[in-house]
């Protein structure tokens, strides 16, 4: 079965996170500038069979988008253009970021580390990734 990767786009950074073969689990892969973003797909793309993209939508608490959504749309062209096989999908990442920020304490990890916004952007696009396989029915988690 194809995996599905996450991305928590970022003007400077995105995370990026995929699925295991069976579509269970989400884990981290990595975060990069953002302008690496699509060679890295290429490459993963080579070695992994990749069904979907889950592009975060950032929203407001009262629904509306935010303004990086100008951004992530131009990023979307630009990777559907690079990757035409990929499929995109949105979804709302609303919290995703204070979630990611409350793991990173609950976890115990130290001051030091959790001031690693890298690490924070990964862990977004995990909790991206799971929440869309737990809407989508792909884990029982």
């Amino acid at each position: 079965m194809p995996e599905i990767i996450a991305i928590d786009f970022g003007t400077k950074r995105t995370g990026i996170a995929a699925t295991d073969p069976l579509q269970l689990v989400a884990s981290g892969l990595t975060t990069l500038p953002t302008r690496e973003v699509v060679p890295f797909l290429e490459n993963y793309l080579k070695t992994h069979e990749v069904a979907t993209c889950v592009l975060g939508q950032p929203k407001r608490h009262d629904g509306s988008l935010s303004e990086v959504e100008t951004e992530i749309k131009k990023f979307i062209a630009y990777l559907s253009k690079k990757i035409p096989s990929l499929s995109i999908e949105r979804y709302d990442e609303r919290f995703t970021s204070k979630m990611a920020f409350q793991t990173l304490l609950d976890s115990g990890i130290g001051k030091k580390k959790r001031q690693d916004k890298g690490l924070l952007d990964k862990i977004s696009a995990t909790l991206i990734l799971q929440s869309y396989l737990e809407a989508n029915n792909n884990t029982s988690l």
